[in-house]
């Protein structure tokens, strides 16, 4: 059994497989034929040559990003004195001034001002910090909680949190007053409500390097006097290009209200698309802008965004000595980050005859089609399959014999030899017919 498998096997060397052209006349095989061949040259001519532009050679943009903002806000808290009556500007609201691709806008702010090392007590709200007596903090001494604001020194104090009066904590030594985020709650709106009016100036350049092409967002045919006064608006033929946004305006174009954004802040992308024909006049590669929020407004924990920092200074004190103090901030805000994307496209000869090849290459899927329709589908199957496949047995072909063990009766194997043997020249001669 193995030896005859062995053979078997390597019989398959001593073959060779031809194709052969079998012109099947049938209504029903050559209407299915010429529908899929249709169907193929339908989709390389519309979809792949003129829709997806497969004529046109290809490149990835490159690009920089520089964002200016401008905008003044008014804040009256007289009754919460770590904010009190304030002016802010640019230099307050925009952490840090530069960035690369993306911008900060503050919207809201818990400050904790005139901060200096001296020991007070620690935030209450922090877990295993309130204490009884000194013996409990004393166990604790030269600790310090990674949520915590300094180690220990041991000592049980009178918490100075309004909302935990009469509570004790243990004592700490760092940068004290402790912040404290109950003002957040006070706070009837947010601090600066009123920056959804101020403005950012996105100037963007960019360059498709393998075309030598270099553009900027800067409309061309206007003057100076126009970008000084414009503002981008999506629904102007003019606007629409003008480089100069609202945030309430890039806010609403995600769907988003500045109200539901301004509280505790979030993160926004400015979209900056170049899809750009270049077989048509360069002034007609001009960008689009899209804007979506990119944290969505509904986490019940870690919801917005928000970072602290802190301003230093020192004072000098009556006795000569130098002091450190700083004013810290929890900044709540809007973060936007600026993306550009896109391609050009230029008429080359090398991709359209790459496109045309493949589409011929894919012309014989439609005979693959047929043949298995005809092979295994029609009712006269058996009889194309006959017409289609052709046994021929050359003078020198390969036998692979049979054992002698295989045939009990021995006295009659020639008999039986030359039987199969007539037969297969039968066989060849009725095919031959």
């Amino acid at each position: 059994m193995t030896s005859s498998v062995i053979r078997s096997a390597v019989s398959v060397f001593f073959e060779y497989d031809t194709p052969r052209i079998a012109h099947i006349r049938s209504k029903k095989v050559g209407l299915i034929n010429r529908l899929i061949q249709l169907a193929i040259i339908g989709y390389i001519i519309g979809f792949v040559i003129v829709y997806r532009k497969g004529y046109q050679d290809t490149d990835k943009v490159q690009s920089s990003v520089t964002t200016k903002l401008k905008g003044i806000v008014f804040s009256n808290y007289s009754d919460i004195p770590s904010i009190g009556v304030r002016t802010w500007d640019v230099a307050d609201y925009v952490v840090p001034p530069q960035e690369s691709n993306a911008f900060f806008v503050m919207t809201n702010v818990v400050p904790t001002p005139a901060q200096t090392q001296k020991t007070c007590p620690e935030d209450p709200t922090i877990d295993g910090i309130q204490c009884d007596s000194d013996a409990y903090c004393e166990s604790l001494k030269g600790t310090s909680s990674m949520k915590g604001n300094g180690p220990i020194t041991g000592k049980c104090v009178d918490s100075d949190f309004p909302k935990f009066n009469g509570t004790k904590v243990c004592q700490i030594y760092g940068w004290c007053p402790v912040e404290n985020d109950d003002l957040l709650e006070s706070l009837k709106k947010p601090v600066l409500q009123n920056a959804s009016n101020f403005t950012v100036f996105i100037k963007n350049n960019i360059e498709f390097p393998k075309f030598g092409v270099s553009r900027r967002n800067l409309p061309e045919n206007e003057d100076d006097a126009y970008l000084s006064k414009c503002k981008y608006n999506p629904d102007s033929s003019r606007d629409k290009f003008c480089p100069i946004f609202k945030l309430d305006t890039i806010v609403q174009g995600a769907g988003v209200t500045f109200e539901q954004i301004a509280v505790e802040g979030g993160v926004m992308q400015i979209v900056i698309t170049w899809n750009c024909n270049l077989d048509h006049s360069i002034n007609d590669c001009v960008p689009s802008y899209s804007f979506r929020r990119l944290d969505k407004g509904d986490f019940k924990i870690s919801k917005g965004f928000n970072f602290r920092y802190a301003n230093q200074f020192g004072v000098v004190q009556p006795d000569g000595s130098f002091k450190l103090y700083r004013d810290l901030y929890k900044a709540y805000g809007v973060r936007f980050l600026v993306t550009v994307q896109g391609t050009a496209g230029k008429f080359s000869i090398v991709p359209l005859l790459l496109n045309v090849a493949s589409g011929l290459a894919l012309l014989s899927v439609a005979t693959i089609i047929c043949d298995i329709v005809v092979l295994y589908f029609l009712k006269a199957r058996h009889f194309y399959r006959e017409k289609k496949y052709l046994d021929i047995k050359g003078p020198d072909a390969f036998e692979v014999l049979k054992e002698e063990s295989e045939h009990p009766d021995n006295d009659n194997t020639p008999n039986r030899k030359s039987t199969s043997t007539e037969s297969g020249s039968a066989s060849i001669a009725n095919q031959v017919r």
